[in-house]
């Protein structure tokens, strides 16, 4: 069978295919703990779940704008805009099943064939796919261990050239729990206006941060409101995965285009859970801050673990739930590394080599578990290490 360019580079996500792994392992009567999926593990809160439940027994469960019910753009826009000290307009934001339509369809928008697009690698791998979906051309800035996994801005500047439509930001980023730093901040922000192009910021971990830090948006600093895309979302904050609602905050002109690609695509968000995303963001906001200390606990206690481990190094990510440590030393591709741990050890988790070329050498573990069975897993992996 033959099928369209644009579709022939697409490959499965990594969780997806350890996790596969690990269910067979454990369908044939392995006891496997899973640290490869980024997914909390705490339910979503309760007053969110009574919301989206009285709007099914209300009635709300038609199609809406597709760009998302009016109340919730306004919501959205308010919390949003109050938590980067800026101000949006409702009709910036563009409501959708998922936060990753609106990476997809901002990239689609804008992203002509043979346009260079940088992204983060390691990072998250749709960026380069939804690059290469539209015709462009990824280009990889690396986020070195030795720069805190922040943005090399001397590499990203002479990655930019005149071809160059824009550049995809991750802070808090997934796979290292790095967070870009302000000085770094403003220097992408420099070059972005000098080279008159994009930033696609991915902002779905901004509330989960640790040590009292605050992470800024590259939207707020002078003149990049006007070419930045913000794109967020309920999944990560309020342990919403499965409800399926994100969105981005745009410029209008761009908000408008983006919404008709969600008209002629997927139509509109499902009615009810934008109910409960109303809920979640006018209602208590202290769950948040619990769940966050919560996970700073177990960053705490897999950092310890993993650096006590004979040839590993691990550098205390400062936000999302994700560690991502150094394997070098023991001679083996990350690849093979978990998947030795994997059928050794009874842990799943993810070889940084799913995230781009500059994650070889690392793994990726999730601490969306348990304290107690983070620390089964890593006397697990001191077993067999």
């Amino acid at each position: 069978m033959k099928f369209a360019a644009r579709t022939l580079h697409l490959q499965p996500e990594g969780a997806y295919q350890v996790l596969a792994k690990a269910q067979e392992l454990e369908a044939a009567g392995a006891d496997v703990i899973h640290l490869e999926i980024g997914q909390p593990d705490f339910e979503t809160f309760p007053n969110i779940s009574r919301a989206g439940i009285e709007a099914v027994r209300a009635g709300h469960t038609r199609y809406t704008p597709p760009a998302g019910m009016e109340s919730l753009r306004r919501a959205i826009a308010e919390d949003a805009g109050r938590r980067r000290g800026m101000t949006f307009d409702p009709g910036q934001v563009v409501v959708s099943p998922g936060a990753k339509p609106n990476l997809f369809f901002p990239t689609l928008a804008l992203v002509e064939p043979g346009d260079e697009v940088i992204y983060p690698n390691p990072g998250f791998p749709t960026y380069q796919a939804m690059i290469r979906v539209a015709g462009g051309v990824p280009v990889a800035v690396p986020l070195l261990e030795e720069k805190g996994f922040s943005f090399d801005l001397e590499a990203l500047e002479t990655l930019l050239t005149d071809r160059t439509r824009m550049i995809i930001l991750n802070s808090p980023g997934n796979p290292t729990g790095g967070v870009i730093p302000e000085k770094d901040l403003i220097g992408i922000a420099e070059l972005a206006l000098a080279h008159d192009c994009w930033v696609l910021s991915d902002e779905i971990y901004s509330r989960i941060v640790y040590d009292q830090k605050m992470v800024g948006s590259i939207a707020a600093l002078p003149g990049m409101a006007e070419r930045t895309i913000i794109m967020d979302g309920f999944s990560k904050t309020y342990n919403m995965t499965g409800w399926r609602l994100g969105y981005g905050i745009m410029p209008l002109d761009l908000a408008e285009r983006v919404g008709l690609l969600l008209t002629h695509s997927v139509g509109s968000t499902a009615h009810f859970t934008q109910y409960a995303g109303i809920e979640a963001l006018t209602g208590d906001q202290a769950q948040v801050a619990e769940v966050a200390a919560e996970y700073q606990r177990r960053r705490d206690v897999i950092v310890e673990g993993l650096n006590s481990l004979p040839g590993v190094t691990c550098r205390m990510p400062q936000g999302a739930f994700y560690v991502f440590p150094n394997i070098k030393a023991w001679g083996k591709t990350s690849r093979e590394a978990a998947d030795w741990i994997l059928e050794e050890a009874g842990v799943a988790l993810l070889p940084g080599s799913a995230f781009g070329e500059y994650g070889e050498g690392y793994l990726r573990l999730s601490y969306a578990n348990s304290v107690e069975n983070i620390q089964r897993a890593l006397e697990r992996i001191k077993g067999i290490v």
